[in-house]
């Protein structure tokens, strides 16, 4: 084993979920900055035109990157299985697995996307004047998808081998490869919006290279040429995948329905709520950090059919983040406006989102809990249950909570709606993790995926 890798399946379960933690927040806080850079360049080389284009084409990448860190949860869980009962060839025909589907995936989505890109454009509203430049941003984004597939799945294996520190490596050159050539190629060789795709699978691309020859001269993940696998394989992968990245959607989709209650209460609440929601990116980093570290821990754990380190875990991991989002829920209810401030000037605006942060600021360990508890469930592999948790939390719960709770209670009924959702769905993931069947998802999911089955 790697000396970056740790064991889950011995030793004190919370020094090793903290010590494996840091470095996947510290990559999701890369992964944010990374998602800004484009737009602060764009915005302040090519105005608010190409700003405009660059926003509505990012929401269609932000969609498909959705979608494959859905299907990357699925790989987590079995490779993290598979690692976790020290299945060496299983470890090693599950990843060739991956490897094709997921490749043969990247190559067709980015084949539609390409031709597609002008009718999803429309689909959305794109205004005319901006079209041709969100077109063809959109066009550059979709030809370099592998790299963006690439890349993400690179992290996803090293994390379920128990490597959360190197993947940092390649988010970090990602990031400052994307500063340094966005201005280079927008301005400097006077390529526009389509300079900032460029750099953007310029960089993804170099990440993804090095974090392929890193993961087999120096991880010693066991990579080869992808030949066509098992028909179980085919079969996990989109019983697990599917509805992983469908989770991702759900998501991503039941935010912009929020936004139509935002967009009813004026300019200065969207504004507010924009700025706040940077803010909430933030703040939920914890507890996405947290979610996919336990997915691991718990995985490696099922997979040595150590059920008693599975119970502790979730245990521990939602100890933790109650702790943690309490601390971050009082920093921001007394620094509420300081913090929003960093983004807008405008007292309305500031102080609707003030507002805002201060009403749902101690809602948010009940937000952590959902993700660490979440976390396990898809550890076993029970992902079809996760995505229907994530369809009750955002559809049956958080938008009509919010639509009702703004009718009622104004501007501030929209954090009291996202609040008592928070709550709700908590209690919801609770009573699934005591009394659902995930263990046996997970006990099967481990025979199909052993090498002793082939």
């Amino acid at each position: 084993m790697n000396n970056k890798q740790l064991d889950f399946t011995e030793g004190s379960i919370t020094k090793k979920m903290v010590v494996f933690s840091w470095p996947i927040f510290l990559s999701n806080l890369l992964q944010t900055s990374y998602q800004i850079t484009d737009s602060l360049w764009v915005g302040n080389l090519l105005g608010a035109s190409a700003l405009g284009a660059l926003s509505i084409s990012a929401t269609v990448v932000f969609m498909v990157l959705s979608f494959i860190i859905g299907l990357n949860g699925a790989t987590l869980t079995v490779l993290s299985q598979r690692q976790g009962a020290k299945d060496e060839a299983g470890l090693k025909a599950s990843l060739n697995a991956f490897v094709f589907v997921l490749g043969l995936l990247a190559i067709l989505l980015g084949l539609i996307g390409y031709f597609s890109a002008s009718s999803i454009l429309q689909l959305l509203g794109t205004p005319e004047e901006i079209l041709p430049l969100a077109e063809s941003y959109l066009k550059i984004n979709f030809i370099g998808i592998l790299f963006l597939f690439g890349y993400n799945f690179i992290g996803t294996v090293l994390r379920a081998m128990g490597d959360s520190r190197s993947p940092v490596r390649f988010i970090f050159i990602a990031v400052i490869l994307n500063i340094i050539l966005d201005p280079l190629m927008i301005a400097g060789f006077n390529l526009g919006i389509d300079g900032a795709a460029y750099a953007t699978i310029v960089s993804q691309g170099t990440a993804f290279i090095y974090g392929l020859i890193y993961s087999v001269r120096k991880a010693g993940v066991p990579f080869q040429i992808p030949y066509v696998p098992e028909k179980r394989y085919f079969f996990v992968l989109f019983k697990l995948g599917l509805p992983a990245g469908l989770s991702m959607i759900t998501i991503s989709s039941g935010v912009t329905a929020i936004l139509s209650v935002v967009t009813s209460f004026g300019e200065e609440a969207v504004a507010g709520f924009g700025a706040a929601q940077r803010l909430d990116s933030l703040i939920m980093l914890p507890a996405l950090t947290l979610g996919s570290a336990v997915n691991t821990i718990a995985g490696q754990n099922i997979g040595a059919n150590k059920w008693e380190r599975v119970r502790a875990t979730a245990k521990q991991g939602v100890m933790l983040i109650i702790a943690v989002t309490l601390f971050i829920g009082l920093v921001t209810f007394i620094g509420a406006q300081f913090f929003i401030r960093l983004f807008v000037r405008d007292d309305a605006t500031v102080a609707f989102g003030a507002m805002y942060i201060q009403t749902i600021a101690f809602f948010y360990p009940f937000l952590g809990i959902n993700f660490v508890l979440n976390g396990i469930v898809r550890a076993s592999g029970a992902m079809f249950p996760v995505l229907l948790l994530n369809i009750i939390s955002f559809w049956v719960l958080r938008y009509p909570l919010t639509y009702w709770m703004s009718d009622l209670f104004g501007e501030r009924g929209i954090a009291l709606g996202m609040g008592f959702a928070f709550v709700v769905s908590s209690l919801i993931a609770t009573g699934y993790y005591f009394l659902g069947n995930w263990r046996k998802v997970g006990e099967e999911l481990a025979q199909k995926t052993g090498h002793s089955k082939v």
